[in-house]
Formats: structure tokens, sequence, C-alpha cells
């Protein structure tokens, strides 16, 4: 919606910066300011568009503050958000998706279940890893996958095992396999942490790894 209302008024020779604070800033002044060349109905369909917007703004913000309350009052959520790069979002998706996460018998084939296991291509007997098999649930794996950068820019590296993992991580392979590889690792975690109903030890090495 953001594009579109951007896209009309560039063709008039109007511009904001990406982002719906621009949007929300600029909007109202352009509407009102009669220098601005726009014809009668542009000026209507901007404005219409303008209140769809802030329509849709109002339907996310009350969804996420339904999600919050969700996610702060469901157990199985709280101890998934103790996970690094775990917000809201991902906690409230994972228990929606897998419950206990009884349906898998280890955080690995959850994590190839969401795709963020390597793809393989053999010949002459020689095994090659490709890229990430994308199968699963497409919403999650892109919301782990967020996670996981996040988390890597942000978890604190000293004192922790999941920090020192990254860091050993980011000596030998790009930045984009950091991220993935950590999705996988976060998506075992969260897969540990339902099965067995234990908070997250971000110091317990075999407790969040061990799967």
């Amino acid at each position: 919606m953001i594009n579109q209302i951007r896209a009309f008024l560039l063709e008039r020779g109007i511009s904001f910066r990406k982002g719906p604070a621009s949007l929300r800033r600029q909007m109202p002044e352009i509407l009102e300011n009669g220098d601005e060349k726009l014809s009668t109905a542009m000026r209507r369909l901007l404005d219409f568009l303008w209140q769809e917007w802030k329509g849709l703004q109002l339907q996310i913000e009350t969804l996420n503050t339904q999600l919050e309350q969700i996610a702060s009052s469901d157990p199985s959520c709280v101890r998934l958000q103790q996970i690094p790069g775990v917000g809201p979002l991902i906690s409230t998706a994972v228990v929606s998706a897998i419950g206990n996460g009884a349906a898998f018998k280890k955080g690995r084939e959850f994590a190839a279940w969401l795709g963020l296991v390597p793809r393989q291509w053999s010949t002459g007997g020689k095994a090659k890893l490709l890229g990430i098999s994308k199968r699963g649930n497409p919403y999650l794996r892109k919301m782990f996958i967020h996670g996981a950068r996040a988390a890597v820019l942000r978890v604190k590296r000293e004192g922790s095992s999941l920090g020192k993992w990254m860091s050993g991580l980011e000596t030998r392979t790009a930045r984009n396999v950091v991220i993935v590889a950590t999705a996988n690792k976060l998506a075992r975690i969260s897969w540990a942490v339902l099965a067995k109903g234990n908070d997250y030890q971000p110091l317990h090495k075999a407790a969040v790894f061990s799967n």
C-alpha cells in the first residue's frame, strides 16, 4: 500500500522516504497542500489509499498486541522467548505449528521439516552439499531466518555457548551461511525447549545442542 501511494506521487514529482513513519508524517501535508500539482481525482484517490492504509495499520497493531498477550501468557511461548532471536511471532507460530514437538524425535527432524538443512547432490560417488532444501513451512522458515539474523548481530558472544559457536563459525564461512546455520540451530533449540519442557540454558551446552 505504501509503495502504491509512493508510485502515484513519484509520477507527479512528489517523493518521500520509504517506510510507514515517513508516510504518516508527510501524507497529511501533501493532501492539504493546495500548491501540489495534484488533480482533484488524484487527490481523492490518494486520500482513499491513505485512509485504507491507516485502517490496515490499526489492524496490524491490534493483531500484534493480541500476539504479544498470547506469547506472554502461554508457558511454552514464554520459554521459547528466552532463546536469542525468538520473539512473540516465532514463539506463537512454533507452538501453533508443532505444539509440544512430539511429532519429531529430534531437533534435526524439526529443522529438516522447516527446510533448514542442506540439499545433497551426488555424482561419481561423491556427495556435494547445496543450498537449504526449503521444504516444510515457508513462513516459519522465514521467521527463523529473520530471528537468526537478529541473533547474529545482537547476541552477546562472551559467556554464551551459542555466541561462541557463532564466533567460531564466522571465522570459517560467509555471513549468510552463518545466518542460515544459526536459524537451523535456533530451530533445534526451540524443539528441545518444547519437547523437554525446560527453560533455555545459554551456558549449558549439552542441554541446547545435543539434539
